[in-house]
């Protein structure tokens, strides 16, 4: 397998859950509510899978690794959007939480804000995840040995196992004040 190959893997995961949330985001247009518990799922699966676990990979390694290489001046503008739009996704997603915390608190008018934030999620999320698969990953392939693609798909898995552990020393964090 090549390094790209568990990015890829992800995206598929990734493109189901945009499948869900557009769904939810029909049925809460038609009936002018939501789950926050959906909600706070979606941001969790965005938060922790989507950015911190698949763009961790690619914005600490590959990316890192691609930083010492000399790319063509369309693939290193292509990194830096792709750079650029992860950022776009974790705003949207603050602003995701900030929009269920008031609708969860009564605000009614909150729901508009959630639908948004949502619907640009199930937007974005599709084209960027093409501008990878089709445009940057291949690119990016022609920059490294084999020797180092397999070294960059170890880190890859290394990195993967870590996450869990993370992921709940920062549960554990957050719940004790750290």
């Amino acid at each position: 397998m090549q390094a790209r190959g568990p990015l890829m893997i992800e995206h598929r995961l990734i493109e189901r859950m945009l499948a869900i949330i557009q769904e939810t985001l029909a049925h809460a247009v038609k009936t002018r509510k939501i789950d926050p518990l959906f909600v706070d799922t979606a941001v969790d699966f965005i938060r922790t899978y989507a950015d911190r676990t698949h763009h961790g990979k690619e914005e600490d390694i590959l990316f890192r690794d691609l930083e010492k290489k000399e790319l063509s001046e369309a693939d290193r503008r292509v990194m830096n959007e792709l750079i650029e739009e992860h950022a776009f996704g974790r705003v949207t997603t603050k602003a995701l939480v900030e929009a269920n915390t008031r609708y969860r608190n009564g605000d009614s008018s909150a729901l508009e804000d959630i639908a948004r934030c949502l619907s640009t999620l199930a937007d974005f999320y599709p084209k960027h995840i093409k501008k990878e698969d089709k445009v940057f990953f291949p690119a990016s392939r022609a920059y490294f040995s084999e020797a180092e693609d397999q070294a960059m798909l170890a880190e890859f898995w290394e990195f993967d196992r870590k996450m869990i552990h993370e992921k709940y020393k920062a549960v554990v964090d957050g719940l004790t004040g750290k």
